[in-house]
């Protein structure tokens, strides 16, 4: 189908009844069949394959084309020739056991054409059991490479490759090797794509475990594969990416993902013989990938592993095996020793004397948690008062040091407050089979913004709370917050609070998306202005027609006594003002202004709370005016006339002259 967008190339292999959900799953594309081309090889089938891509050919005849072929033994050669008869300006590779979202294709299609990438990652999504990668599908990424992200962790072809780039370079499947294959294929079009695209917001592959278990990777059992393919990545690898960082980063899926699933999977089922050599060769094959300064990537686990496999400690590796299985049906974390200011997991063979293992092979220090847990946050005046838990996993709470940490987001000013420990009996008993005992883990601090700046006032700015959890000479610094009682609110709250001889805005609000606390001093993200409201309908008070109400809303939690006030000046010079009183819940308020008793003038209006005014609103224009006697002369006020976009009233005498002269008119 000369024009298609998307080639869609199936190898098959007794692929039934796998194969009519695949194929129907492209038909039914929302990108439409006249973009798409579908080209399955049939590698020689001796099911029902035949037959129904036969009965699937009659229903889709200008989508679908087939080609058969003796039986090839693998992937590689039927993919391989669905590549060569591609006419589309982008191909996909499908197993005949997966199918596609009914969007898949036209989604990837489009982050390709939009950010002119050569590759497309559509988030896959295991069926039937089948575990499916989870790290490079976090977040769409429109742009990105194999160095400053995570795709390198999927070096499966179920991608969408732009042909150019596949042309260009020439990429074929290796025909030599059963598995592994598809990681050449894919490893050389990422390091020669110009971009790579994640979508990530849309479940684009349905990637099937078979009930007969026949997906190729899971029949093909034993190291000696697997020994055939990784050295060609490595040498891939070694080719194209210089030393440094980069090669680095790919070079830890091999070192972690190959070589922990060859020893737990493979080796350990081979005769003693077989084990000797394939661990001879590992070591070889890994030798020049792996270098100490790659120590600080790997997990401990990681770095004991390579440690043994480069010293070639064969009963050491089957011991370790077996002890990670442990782990993984067990669930629970192993003990840590600590010292020096270092946590080193009690992995087998910890400081044997016999075995050498060099320390730096079981130090968890970076990987400590920090378990955390807020159970009081209270603002009152300028005034902070926190309460909770926090510890180490893993590490009991002896020779407890911890503090809290204020830190200014922005210049990074930083400021250690005493915490008082409280005890926590029972704490983590709940949690890995209750080995471990967090007795000491609670905490109180204060956190006064007059004094805590080493004595001073804190400075304006966003000030980010943590703790820094500490004990037994270990210490890691955790933001607080994400983690709280029910009753410990995450809503920003505002707070006026004398500061020397003026006013100060303090609130406490949690970050998004974590959650986290942090003190905003000076308005940096929460202006008071925003929680002053003042109604619009200002009007005469039933039962006393010159009382002028002001009604409205002051959303702080909380301001000093009398500073708010609503303040009216006549221009010449003279101000009256009346306190505000705002009631709870809500902070609704009204003010009742006694016109009767102003000087003759043209009075404006504002709120005002320290340095924050509010202009009063214009007066409703048919507000009517009001009328009294003062020493037995009429006096009125109302709205100045064509004074729309602002408060101002009129309080003047009334001159009987004038109005005894309107009246005769």
């Amino acid at each position: 189908m000369p024009g298609a967008t998307v080639s869609v190339v199936i190898a098959a292999y007794n692929a039934m009844p796998y194969l009519t959900q695949c194929i129907t799953s492209v038909a039914e594309q929302s990108i439409g069949r006249d973009r798409i081309e579908v080209i399955v090889v049939d590698d020689g089938s001796t099911d029902g394959t035949a037959a129904e891509l036969e009965r699937l050919q009659g229903l889709y005849p200008t989508m679908l084309r087939v080609f058969r072929q003796e039986n090839s033994g693998g992937p590689s050669a039927p993919r391989n020739a669905g590549l060569d008869h591609a006419t589309g300006t982008f191909v996909f590779f499908l197993d005949a056991d997966d199918s596609l979202g009914p969007e898949a294709l036209e989604r990837m299609v489009a982050m390709a054409e939009e950010n002119g990438t050569d590759v497309v990652l559509g988030k896959m999504v295991g069926v039937g059991g089948r575990g499916a990668p989870t790290s490079m599908f976090q977040r769409n990424q429109p742009r990105t490479d194999v160095f400053s992200s995570r795709v390198y962790w999927t070096l499966n072809p179920m991608k969408l490759f732009r042909r150019e780039l596949l042309e260009r370079h020439g990429l074929r499947f290796p025909t030599d090797l059963a598995i592994g294959e598809d990681q050449l294929f894919v490893g050389a079009a990422y390091l020669h794509a110009s971009g790579i695209s994640v979508v990530a917001d849309y479940d684009c592959l349905y990637w099937v475990q078979r009930e007969d278990e026949g997906n190729i990777t899971r029949r093909l059992k034993g190291s000696e594969r697997r020994l055939r393919f990784l050295p060609r990545m490595v040498q891939l690898i070694l080719d194209n990416v210089p030393p440094g960082p980069g090669r680095d980063h790919l070079a830890h899926r091999h070192l972690t993902v190959e070589v922990q699933q060859l020893l737990a999977y493979h080796l350990v089922h081979e005769p003693r013989e077989s084990q000797h050599k394939t661990l001879d060769r590992l070591a070889e094959i890994i030798e020049p990938l792996w270098h100490e300064g790659m120590n600080e990537r790997l997990s401990a686990m990681a770095r004991l592993r390579l440690h043994l496999v480069r010293h070639r400690m064969l009963d050491e590796l089957l011991e370790l095996v077996e002890f990670e299985k442990q782990l993984a049906r067990t669930k629970v974390a192993t003990p840590v020793l600590v010292d020096g200011g270092r946590a080193l997991a009690r992995y087998p063979f910890l400081r044997d004397p016999e075995r050498a293992v060099p320390d730096h092979c079981y130090d968890v220090t970076a990987q400590l948690g920090v378990r955390h847990h807020v159970s009081r946050a209270e603002l009152t005046g300028g005034v902070l008062r926190l309460a909770g838990h926090g510890y180490l996993h893993r590490v009991e709470t002896r020779d407890v040091t911890t503090e809290l940490v204020l830190r200014e987001r922005d210049s990074g000013t930083e400021y250690r407050l005493p915490a008082t420990h409280t005890a926590t009996p029972g704490l983590g008993a709940d949690q890995d089979e209750g080995r471990y005992a967090y007795d000491l883990a609670g905490f109180e601090a204060t956190v006064d913004i007059a004094t805590a700046a080493d004595g001073k006032p804190l400075a304006d700015g966003l000030w980010d709370i943590s703790l820094a959890v500490g004990a037994q000479g270990l210490t890691k610094e955790v933001r607080i917050g994400s983690k709280r009682a029910d009753d410990v609110s995450g809503a920003a709250s505002t707070r006026i609070v004398a500061a020397g001889e003026g006013l100060r805005a303090v609130t406490l609000y949690t970050t998004k998306p974590y959650g986290n606390f942090t003190l905003d001093l000076g308005e940096n993200k929460h202006k008071v202005l925003r929680l002053l409201h003042v109604d619009k309908d200002i009007r005469w008070a039933d039962g006393a027609p010159t009382e002028l109400l002001v009604s409205g809303r002051f959303e702080a939690a909380e301001h000093p006594e009398g500073t708010l006030v609503l303040a009216l000046e006549d221009g010449a010079g003279s101000t009256v003002s009346f306190p505000v009183r705002p009631a709870s819940p809500g902070g609704a308020f009204r003010v009742a202004v006694p016109v009767g008793a102003l000087p003759a003038g043209v009075w404006t209006g504002e709120l005002r709370l320290g340095p924050w005014t509010m202009p009063l609103p214009a007066l409703p224009a048919d507000l009517a005016p009001a009328k009294w006697r003062r020493l037995a002369l009429p006096w009125y006020a109302r709205p100045l006339p064509g004074s729309r976009d602002r408060f101002a009233l009129k309080v003047a005498r009334t001159d009987l002259v004038k109005a005894f002269t309107q009246r005769l008119k």
